[in-house]
């Protein structure tokens, strides 16, 4: 076995550990598909699209975001297989009332999602801007091997909802 060959063994093994622990670590939100965009045609099998998707924060009651990701059509995505892009947009808004549910930690997953079959994930992370009263979302794509700097971010002010009673403070539920 040539020292090549070991190496791929070892990133191949790392590979089948993460993509272990990444399966271990079910999503914290249950998105909702909200509609999709065909991008570039392909004439026999699915094409390129961009979806759109909602999400729910499961511990800030009041907040959703939405993301658009690119999803490959092609055979590698017919088959589930493909990469996909790191390229996500995020959009997240105050629905209703805010209400916090539990303590929770600055970068703390909100959403994660495979890009593909072992070696990428999606996520949006929570935090709090406590001088502002911010709630602060980030959406980015990471790989095991290399990551990537593509990001987006999005920001929900802590508000009054209908005049009912005091707004709640983030820096109230950081650990």
């Amino acid at each position: 076995m040539r020292v090549h060959d070991t190496n791929f063994i070892r990133a191949l093994a790392l590979a089948a550990v993460a993509a272990c622990i990444g399966l271990a670590t079910p999503a914290a939100a249950q998105e909702d598909l909200i509609f999709k965009k065909s991008t570039v045609w392909k004439m026999l099998t699915p094409d390129d699209k961009l979806a759109v998707y909602g999400v729910d924060d499961p511990l800030v009651e009041g907040v959703a975001c939405h993301y658009t990701v690119p999803e490959k059509g092609g055979v590698s995505g017919m088959f589930g297989v493909a990469e996909e892009v790191s390229e996500i947009s995020l959009a997240c808004r105050q629905i209703g009332p805010i209400k916090f549910k539990e303590k929770f930690e600055q970068g703390d997953v909100v959403f994660r999602e495979r890009r593909s079959l072992i070696w990428k994930k999606m996520q949006i992370v929570r935090g709090c801007d406590a001088k502002r009263n911010v709630l602060v979302y980030l959406v980015y794509s990471d790989k095991l091997i290399d990551g990537s700097p593509q990001n987006s971010t999005s920001t929900v002010p802590v508000m009054p909802w209908g005049g009912n009673g005091e707004t709640p403070k983030c820096s109230d539920w950081l650990r």
